[in-house]
């Protein structure tokens, strides 16, 4: 708790890598991330909310059950791990984390990756301590891969197509009309409806038009 107190965000992120859970509360029944919010460290706060420990994502690159080949590939685990644990969630720097590493963009690869992201949202979500806003951001960066999916079958300039389109804004405004739809689209398909943080996000967005 001091460190996210502290506002020191390597000192933060080097203790959830070391193992510190962030799901442990103090002697008023407050986690770290909550005391951080509490006094305004909001950039640890970040940190802590974005972090998923990569053994996390290890346990889907060896088979699991009756499994005779493990769901995530080897090779896979790192990339995917650098895109789960980015706190940029603008789409275009996603699209850009996908394109920059060869082994990621290519549909097979992402057909693999975002079905291990729909997993572990799942998990999140079926998990005795819910983790509604993981879960989210899991669900939002499978629902992009999937789109990255549809340009590399699709489009000849395949992702740079797609980033074209993110950026693209209408004629009498340059707001991003594309983009805009692609977010509401994630958040309409978040498969569960019971989520607090949905109801807030429809609440927040429905009345609003693009």
């Amino acid at each position: 708790i001091f460190p996210a107190n502290s506002g020191n965000k390597e000192i933060t992120w080097m203790m959830l890598e070391a193992g510190a859970e962030t799901d442990v509360v103090n002697s008023v029944g407050r986690t770290a991330a909550q005391m951080a919010a509490f006094v305004g460290q909001h950039d640890c706060v970040t940190v802590i909310n974005n972090f998923f420990p990569r053994e996390r994502l290890d346990y889907y690159t060896k088979p699991q059950g009756l499994d005779k080949e493990p769901k995530l590939p080897v090779k896979l685990a790192g990339p995917l791990h650098k895109i789960i644990t980015t706190t940029n969630m603008h789409p275009v720097k996603i699209v850009l984390l996908v394109k920059e590493n060869p082994l990621l963009a290519e549909v097979e690869a992402l057909q693999k990756c975002y079905r291990v992201l729909d997993l572990i949202c799942e998990k999140c979500m079926k998990q005795k301590d819910m983790n509604e806003v993981l879960a989210m951001k899991m669900h939002y960066i499978s629902c992009i891969f999937q789109k990255c999916i549809t340009f590399l079958k699709e489009r000849e300039d395949k992702l740079d197509g797609f980033v074209k389109s993110l950026l693209k804004g209408r004629e009498k405004d340059g707001f991003p009309v594309y983009q805009e739809k692609l977010i509401r689209e994630s958040i309409r398909k978040f498969p569960y409806c019971e989520a607090t943080l949905l109801q807030q996000l429809v609440r927040s967005i429905a009345p609003v038009e693009i």
